[in-house]
Formats: structure tokens, C-alpha cells, sequence
């Protein structure tokens, strides 16, 4: 049965497999940043719950826009397992390091696919993960300016600090829609 459906479809087994690998780490981050939301929630960081609790879904939504897009392939998706995530932080830099780290961690995957398609002439699978990459330079840019905004802010109050992160991910959009960045 698996050569017959392997014959039907365009689908390589080494990209399905890197594919379905992505779908975890996507997974693993929508997950990662509910645990970082619940804290900064219970911490009383409610604008940096709201952009974690935000960062979850989309992180959610790229897994399946992967899972749809093998299945659509006629390829097999693999439902990932769910591994437990950290859920104490030590400060909300920390919270925002975690998250850089994490789609740094994203884009490398992500450039690995882009690899992986060329290699085969895989241009369908290619254009899914150039997708992938510009939204990966935003992701990235957002953790990083959460940061600046925490170094610059060292020594004001933490409330100020949550309500200008709040704002990161509408600043962020308005910057990627002129073409520029902060």
C-alpha cells in the first residue's frame, strides 16, 4: 500500500519528513508560548499575555497551514506528540528570550526545508517555506524589539514596560506593510 500511495503523490519522503518535523516544532512553539502566556498572565503582565496568548495561535495556525498542506499533497501528516513545557520564568526578559530563541530556532528549520526542495526540484513545498521565511523575519524582529524595549526601559516601572510591549506586534505590522523596521 505505501508504494501505491507514494506513486500518487509529487511529495518526496525525505521533504515529508522534514515537513512533518516542522509541524512539531510549530506545535512545540504554540505550546511553549501558552506556558509563557499563563505566566506573564499570572504575573500581572496582561499586554505581554495577550501578545504570547496571540503568538500561540499563529504558531497553531502555521502547524496546520503544514499538516493541510502534505495532506493536500497526498502525502501523511504526523500528529506530534505533546511534550511539557517549561512553566516558570524568571522575569519578562527572560519570557521574551525564550521566544527569540525559539524562532531563531524556526527559521533555521525553515531554511532547511527551503534546502531540502531545492535539492529535489520541490518547487510547491518551496514556495510554502519562502511563506514560512518572511514571516519568520517578522517573528524574529518582534523579539527583538521586545527586548530593546526592555533594555531601554531598565529602571522604569514594570506596568510601563507591559503597556509598551503591548504594542509590539501592531508596530511591527505597520513597519512590515511600509517596508520597514523600526
Amino acid at each position: 500500500m505505501k508504494n501505491l500511495v507514494r506513486m500518487r503523490t509529487s511529495l518526496k519522503e525525505e521533504v515529508e519528513a522534514i515537513l512533518n518535523d516542522q509541524i512539531k516544532m510549530e506545535f512545540e512553539a504554540s505550546n511553549k508560548y501558552l506556558a509563557i502566556a499563563s505566566w506573564c498572565d499570572r504575573n500581572g503582565y496582561k499586554n505581554s499575555a495577550h501578545y504570547f496568548f496571540t503568538q500561540a495561535t499563529e504558531e497553531h495556525t502555521h502547524m496546520m497551514k503544514i499538516f493541510r498542506f502534505i495532506l493536500n499533497l497526498g502525502g501523511t501528516s504526523v500528529t506530534p506528540d505533546v511534550e511539557k513545557q517549561k512553566q516558570e520564568y524568571s522575569s519578562i526578559r527572560e519570557c521574551f528570550e525564550t521566544a527569540l530563541e525559539s524562532e531563531i530556532k524556526v527559521t533555521t528549520a525553515i531554511s532547511k526545508i527551503v534546502a531540502a526542495a531545492r535539492q529535489v526540484n520541490d518547487y510547491a513545498t518551496e514556495q510554502l517555506a519562502l511563506w514560512f521565511i518572511n514571516e519568520q523575519i517578522e517573528e524574529e524582529y518582534n523579539a527583538r524589539r521586545a527586548l530593546e524595549i526592555i533594555d531601554l526601559m531598565e529602571g522604569e516601572s514594570l506596568f510601563a514596560i507591559d503597556q509598551e510591549l503591548g504594542s509590539i506586534r501592531e508596530s511591527a505590522a505597520q513597519s512590515m506593510t511600509n517596508g520597514t523596521a523600526e
